[in-house]
This record gives C-alpha cells, sequence and structure tokens, in this order.
C-alpha cells in the first residue's frame, strides 16, 4: 500500500485535532451549501431530470452536507462490493484464508499404488490458478499437492484426480444475471473449487470487411471436453467488441454470438468457464503425469447431485465419497481476506466478489448457495447494528444483479460503521481515489490537494453509475470526515456529461470540508 494512503488512514483514527496545524493556503471553498445547490441545479435538467438521483453526504459527527433522494434504493453496480468487502472483514476477520484440502479414499499397497481416488477439496478460494500476483503460482501450487501425495508413500494412482467444489452448494452464478453476462469473465461466478478464476481465453482477429467470419483461436486453459461453435462475425467500424458467449454449466457447449468491428485489433476475449473443478482436476492430473506419478482413471469432478463425473456431462452414476471417508492429507491456504478484498475492490473483480459473499453465507449460515448467502448478509448488518429491511436488499456480492438495491442513506450508515469498527484501516486501504489507477482521468481538473482527500469506490453498468466512500477534512480528525454516495440510474444522456457532473459533486463535497 502507497505511504499517502497509510497516513490518511491513520490520521482517520486519530481523535479529533484539539489545535490545527499550520497549512499551505488553499483556495478560498465555495458558499456553504454549494454542492447543495449543484445537486438541485443538474437534477432539474436533462440529463439527469429524467433519471433516477439519489445523493448523500453526511459528516461522521452526524452534521448533514448534501442530501437529494437520499432514502430511494438505486441499482449499485459495482458499489455493492464496498458491502461484500466490508462484511467480509467484519464477519471473517482481515486474515482469514480459503482453505484447499488433498485427501484420498481407497487403500494404498507396499509399492506406492493408491487403489482409489485423490480429491482436491474446495474450500472457495478464488485465487487458485489465477495470474495474479497475490495468487501461489500454479506450478508451486501443484508442486505442494504432490508433495503431500508423496509424503504419504504415494507413487502411482490406480484411480481418479476428482475436482471437489462441493464447498459451494447450488449454480455458481444468481439467476437475476442477466444471460449475457454469465458468458463473459465478469460473470464467470465462483464456486468451491475454481481454476484460472473460471475464465476461458480466446484470441479474435476481425475479418477483412464487415459480415466476413472471424479468426477465433482458443487459448488458455484446455477445455478440450468442450464443443464450442462460432455464430459471430465481423462487424462495422466503430462498433467495437459486442461478442458474447453462451454457455451453461447442464452440458459442455457453448455458442459465442455477436460482432466484433472490423477497425478492431486482435484482441484476447475472456469468457467464463463453467468447469472451473474439472480443469483443476484436469491441470493437476497433467501435472502428476509430467512429473512420474501416473493416474490410470484421469480427472474428474462432482455435479450438483453428488455424482462423480469423469468429463463433464456425463455423470456415472457413482456417488461421490462423503467428507467423513476421505483422508486428508494436507492443505494449502490463499492470501489473506484482506489481500483479496483489496483486489476486489481495486479492479472491481466480480469473481473474489463472488467469493467473499459466499464465504459470509458459510460462516454465518453454514452454507454458500445464494439464498443462504442472502440470509447471511442480513445477519451480518444486524450484528453491526444496521437495519436490513431498510434501504438495502442484495441478491450477490458483487453488484451484477439488476434487483440490487442500496440507498445512498443506508450506504453512508454502512460506510459510517466500518470507519468506526476496529476493521477501518483494512477497509478504508481496499479504496482507491480519483485519477489514480482504474480512475484515471476522474477529477482530473480539480486541484491534487482535494484529490488527495477523496477515497472511493465506483459503480457501473449500462445506465448506472455510482461512488461511494470517505472525504477526509482539511483540518480536524475523524468526526469531520465527510461520508457520501452519488448513485445514478437510468440516464440516457452521454457517459463523459454524467460522469463529469459527479466529479463536481464529490469536488464540491471536499471543498466544503
Amino acid at each position: 500500500m502507497k505511504k499517502t494512503c497509510t497516513t490518511i488512514i491513520l490520521a482517520f483514527l486519530l481523535p479529533l485535532a484539539t489545535a490545527a496545524q499550520a497549512k499551505p493556503a488553499a483556495a478560498p471553498a465555495p458558499a456553504p451549501g454549494a454542492a447543495q445547490r449543484y445537486i438541485e441545479m443538474i437534477a432539474s435538467a436533462e440529463p439527469l431530470q429524467s433519471a433516477q438521483i439519489g445523493v448523500f453526504a453526511i459528516r461522521m459527527n452526524g452534521d448533514t452536507v448534501a442530501s437529494y433522494r437520499p432514502i430511494a434504493k438505486r441499482t449499485p453496480a459495482s458499489n455493492t462490493k464496498l458491502i461484500t468487502t466490508g462484511a467480509a472483514i467484519r464477519v471473517l476477520g482481515s486474515d482469514y484464508r480459503f482453505r484447499t484440502g488433498i485427501g484420498t479414499t481407497g487403500s494404498l499397497e507396499q509399492d506406492g499404488t493408491l487403489h482409489g481416488d485423490v480429491y482436491i477439496i474446495g474450500g472457495g478460494d478464488p485465487t487458485l490458478g489465477s495470474k495474479d500476483s497475490i495468487a501461489t503460482n500454479t506450478d508451486a501450487l501443484f508442486g505442494q499437492w504432490r508433495s503431500m501425495l508423496l509424503k504419504a508413500g504415494i507413487k502411482k494412482i490406480d484411480g481418479r484426480v476428482i475436482g471437489d467444489g462441493r464447498w459451494a452448494e447450488g449454480p455458481s452464478e444468481r439467476g437475476s444475471w442477466l444471460y449475457e453476462d454469465i458468458g463473459t469473465y465478469y460473470g464467470a461466478g465462483s464456486n468451491g473449487l475454481s481454476f484460472y478464476r473460471n475464465i476461458k481465453d480466446f484470441q479474435v482477429s476481425a475479418g477483412a470487411k464487415p459480415g466476413d467470419p472471424l479468426t477465433i483461436v482458443q487459448g488458455y486453459p484446455d477445455t478440450p471436453w468442450m464443443k464450442y461453435t462460432y455464430n459471430c462475425a465481423t462487424g462495422e467500424k466503430g462498433t467495437g467488441d459486442k461478442l458474447f458467449l453462451y454457455t451453461t454449466d447442464v452440458a459442455p457447449v457453448a455458442v459465442l454470438r455477436g460482432t466484433f468491428g472490423v477497425d478492431r485489433k486482435t484482441k484476447k476475449v475472456e469468457c467464463s468457464n463453467k468447469y472451473g473443478a474439472y480443469t483443476c482436476a484436469s491441470y493437476f492430473t497433467s501435472y502428476l503425469k509430467a512429473k512420474g506419478m501416473a493416474v490410470t482413471g484421469g480427472a474428474a469432478d462432482i455435479d450438483e447431485t453428488g455424482k462423480i463425473r469423469t468429463r463433464p456431462g456425463t455423470a456415472s452414476g457413482e456417488a461421490a465419497a462423503v467428507s467423513d471417508s476421505v483422508k486428508i492429507l494436507g492443505s494449502t491456504l490463499s492470501p489473506s481476506l484482506k489481500r483479496i478484498a483489496y483486489i476486489t475492490n481495486q479492479r472491481s473483480d466480480n469473481f473474489y466478489a463472488e467469493a467473499l459473499w459466499r464465504a459470509i453465507g458459510k460462516k454465518l449460515r453454514g452454507s454458500a448457495s445464494y439464498d443462504s448467502c442472502a440470509v447471511a448478509i442480513n445477519d451480518a448488518f444486524k450484528s453491526m447494528g444496521l437495519n436490513p429491511y431498510s434501504g438495502v436488499f442484495l441478491e450477490d456480492g458483487s453488484g451484477l444483479s439488476r434487483k440490487d438495491g442500496i440507498s445512498p442513506a443506508f450506504m453512508c450508515s454502512f460506510l459510517k460503521n466500518m470507519l468506526d469498527s476496529t476493521s477501518a484501516e483494512d477497509f478504508v486501504g481496499t479504496l482507491t481515489q480519483p485519477n489514480v489507477g482504474s480512475q484515471a482521468g476522474r477529477m482530473r481538473n480539480e486541484p491534487a490537494e482535494i484529490r488527495a482527500r477523496v477515497w472511493y469506490k465506483s459503480g457501473s453498468m449500462d445506465g448506472v453509475r455510482c461512488y461511494s466512500g470517505y472525504i477526509t477534512p482539511t483540518d480536524g480528525g475523524k468526526e469531520d470526515t465527510i461520508v457520501f454516495s452519488v448513485m445514478v440510474n437510468a440516464y440516457t444522456g452521454p457517459n463523459w456529461k454524467i460522469m463529469g457532473q459527479i466529479d463536481k459533486i464529490i469536488a464540491l463535497l471536499a471543498a466544503e470540508n
């Protein structure tokens, strides 16, 4: 974490300063209420007049700075991740780690032959096989798993390597997600045992003219069990990437539909892989064979009825071993939840957010099914002293569902609660700032002094733009910090104009602090 970030976070936790330190001269602050007047002005004209806008900004001491329709729920998009990461830190702890176990069934001969199966027992770790800097390198991870087998005396597996994702019950995606989203990398869905963030890469090149076929080459990871059909073509100039993979975990088939603009350069297109557990088992099987350990039965996974599948879409009819009959040889751990939450908010990673969401359900309700998670998040709100039946309704942890609803007032109550908690530093440390990283260009025309005092998270989808977070004071301490939430839904104007207006609202709020 950057030194400036740490310094400001620590300032949050200090008591109100008894005397302001000398500071460099700043531009005169606008008249009191400038933010409120600006919000009311832009809300009375297009493109926001026919949209749904809600704003709330309040100091930690309870003083309201700005308010416009604050109690109506809005579609929050990725602002939902503020709730998910914060609740996960509170419920599970910043140092929580997902656990992946290696176990065996059957008997072991003196010559080192295991007459049984090896189970990779998933525990929800979203980083397995990913390329993220926080993740364990795949070869190193597989090396640890292999060492567990060797330590147990196993030299040959007369059976299968089974990917066991039963830690998370039910489908890997929420039913209210858009059909076209489910096949994208951001709609991959989290489950008990994943691999490479459940993504499948394709390299796509446009044809010479609109209507021509695309050149599509399958990339990593290798999924030979899948049947891909390409019902897509080169699109008109300026139409961009409009490709969507339509897929399911019901059968190993998928169709790539849509267009790819004729003026687009060759691009890696990331789509979802609905067979993360099988992919993990397949790659570990190949690793073991390359290291000289035979696996006669190949890879397998477990379907939602608890039956072993030696190939996706084809259940053997054989029931998977119950947990008590699996001999656990050892386990590996994920990076800390604090580090996963940081990536979740910095990159606005849906896959990581859903993993945290399901872990909350597992902890509080004993189940990582989506229905249980929706109840568990309300349990978390109650434990924080928040009313889960006023101003919030959540279907998922990432904000991909358009059924999600959060009011600016509830968001501010949640953020205030987090800042008053012992988890404040870890939580605020996951946020970003204007004109930094993913927020490059935001508020770039505002003074650097103002940008440096804003810590927030964005949320966007078609017709939705939301920003929520904190504004530290020029003078003073935590009690003067502004907690804010700006949510705009159902707008039809250009994105640049909406974003400019939101930037201005935040800048005016900061100028009043």
